[in-house]
C-alpha cells in the first residue's frame, strides 16, 4: 500500500471529485467498491439533513469507505462537519479556502482532512495546519478554481518538493497515461472528477455527459466568477457570457445546477468540466474506468 491507500482504506489510489448536485451516493458508492475513493459533495446542499441521507444513502450501498467534500465558502460547513462525524465519515476533502478557521473544529470531531491547492504556497499552509494529503490541482481542472494557476504539470512535482504529506495530483487526468504521469512527477494517487460525469452511475443528465463527449482540446473556457472561476464546457451561454451578455453568478445556484446538470436544460447553467473533456470518448462505468486504468 502507498500513503494514500493506507489513510483511506481504499485499494487504489483514485479519487472521485466531488462534483455538486451530480456527486450522487451511487456514484459515490460505486468509485468504493470498485476499489477507489468516492467523496460526497455539499456544495448545493441545503441543509444538515440532507447531507446526513445522502451519506446514509451511500452506506446502504456499500460497506467500503468514503469521504465528503467541504466547501470553505459555505455557510452551512460547520453543521455539515457534525453531521459527518455523527455519521463516522471521517476523512473529508475541503477545498474553497483555507481550512485555517474549521481545524479546531475537525480536531474537536476526530475529522481528517485533505486540503485542495492550487499552489505550492496553499499546499505548504494546508499541510502545516495539518492536512492528511494535498490535491494539487492544475489550472486545466474543471469546476472551482483560482485565478492564474499552474498547470498539473507543474504544479505537482513543485508541491512534491515542498510538502511531507502525501499529494494527489487533479486536473487532466482520465485514463492510464495520465495515472502514470500523475506517478512519474512524484504523486501517489490521482483525483478526476470530469472522467467520472461520464460514467453510467453519475447522475448528470445525458445531454451533458454527450457534451463532454463530444468536446474537443478547445471545448472549455474559464468564467470569471469575482471571488473565483469556473471551468466549464464551451456551451452557447458560456460564449454569451464571456462576451458580456448575463450575470455568471446567476448561473452557478443550487436552481441552475439542477436545471442544467440534471434536467439537461443546457442553457439553464455552467456544466463544470476540464480540458481532459477532449480525451473522453466512451460512456463508461465506474468499474470500467478504475480497471482501466490500473491494468
Amino acid at each position: 500500500m502507498n500513503r494514500i491507500t493506507e489513510l483511506l482504506g481504499c485499494e487504489v489510489p483514485i479519487l472521485q471529485g466531488a462534483m455538486g448536485v451530480i456527486s450522487n451516493p451511487e456514484m459515490v458508492a460505486a468509485v468504493s467498491r470498485a476499489g477507489g475513493y468516492g467523496f460526497l459533495a455539499t456544495i448545493f446542499a441545503p441543509d444538515a439533513a440532507f447531507v446526513r441521507d445522502q451519506v446514509r444513502q451511500v452506506k446502504a450501498l456499500t460497506d467500503r469507505p468514503f469521504g465528503a467534500n467541504l466547501f470553505a465558502m459555505s455557510k452551512l460547513t460547520a453543521a455539515f462537519a457534525h453531521v459527518l462525524a455523527e455519521e463516522g465519515v471521517r476523512v473529508v476533502s475541503f477545498s474553497g479556502g483555507s481550512p485555517k478557521s474549521f481545524l479546531s473544529l475537525f480536531n474537536e470531531l476526530g475529522i481528517e482532512f485533505i486540503a485542495v491547492t492550487s499552489t505550492v504556497r496553499a499546499a505548504k499552509g494546508a499541510a502545516g495546519a495539518g492536512a492528511v494529503a494535498v490535491v494539487a490541482e492544475g489550472s486545466e481542472s474543471g469546476g472551482v478554481q483560482g485565478f492564474g494557476g499552474a498547470s498539473t504539470m507543474v504544479l505537482v512535482p513543485q508541491v512534491v518538493d515542498a510538502v511531507d504529506v502525501p499529494v494527489v495530483a487533479a486536473g487532466g487526468i482520465a485514463d492510464a497515461r495520465g495515472y502514470r504521469a500523475a506517478l512519474a512527477l512524484g504523486a501517489e494517487g490521482v483525483q478526476m472528477g470530469t472522467r467520472f460525469i461520464a460514467t453510467r452511475e453519475c447522475a448528470a443528465h445525458a445531454a451533458y455527459k454527450q457534451a463532454i463527449l463530444d468536446a474537443d482540446d478547445l471545448g472549455t473556457s474559464l468564467v470569471d466568477m469575482d471571488r473565483f472561476q469556473i471551468r466549464a464546457l464551451r456551451t452557447a451561454l458560456l460564449e454569451r457570457l464571456n462576451q458580456g451578455e448575463g450575470s455568471p453568478s446567476e448561473l452557478f445556484t443550487p436552481r441552475s445546477t439542477e436545471e442544467s446538470w440534471l434536467a439537461g436544460d443546457l442553457e439553464a447553467g455552467l456544466l463544470p468540466a476540464g480540458q481532459v473533456a477532449g480525451a473522453i470518448h466512451g460512456l463508461l462505468s465506474v468499474r470500467e474506468v478504475i480497471q482501466a486504468m490500473v491494468a
